[in-house]
């Protein structure tokens, strides 16, 4: 279910565009992408869904709230570091407002 926000939306195709590098070149042969990035893709979906942020929204790393679970975590991790500098070549408008977003200030913790 896509979010109203812009911002989500286009984090949720610059996770998308990450996932599929990474699984197409360390997971060849299956479908793109397999059972277990497909796992990662959809636990960061529910993630940005719930994104207390929202459009106000850094990228993941200078986030203040980490809702990923540990082992999720460390698998997106894997994800970032291999796929991040390829972004470039294969998706490069999502790749420069990537490297915008990022730049962002570090948003207020949410209010209840």
């Amino acid at each position: 279910m896509p979010s109203d926000h812009p911002r989500i939306n286009r984090e949720r195709k610059t996770v998308e565009g990450m996932i599929r590098i990474y699984c197409r070149d360390k997971h060849p042969g299956g479908s793109v992408p397999c059972s277990d990035c497909r796992e990662v893709l959809n636990h960061a979906w529910r993630r940005l869904e719930k994104c207390p942020f929202q459009e106000g929204k850094t990228t993941c790393v200078r986030c203040p709230v980490h809702c990923f679970t540990p082992a999720m975590r460390e698998k997106i991790r894997a994800v970032m570091r291999y796929a991040g500098p390829r972004m470039t070549f294969r998706h490069p408008l999502l790749a420069l407002r990537h490297l915008l977003d990022k730049r962002r200030k570090e948003p207020l913790p949410p209010r209840h």
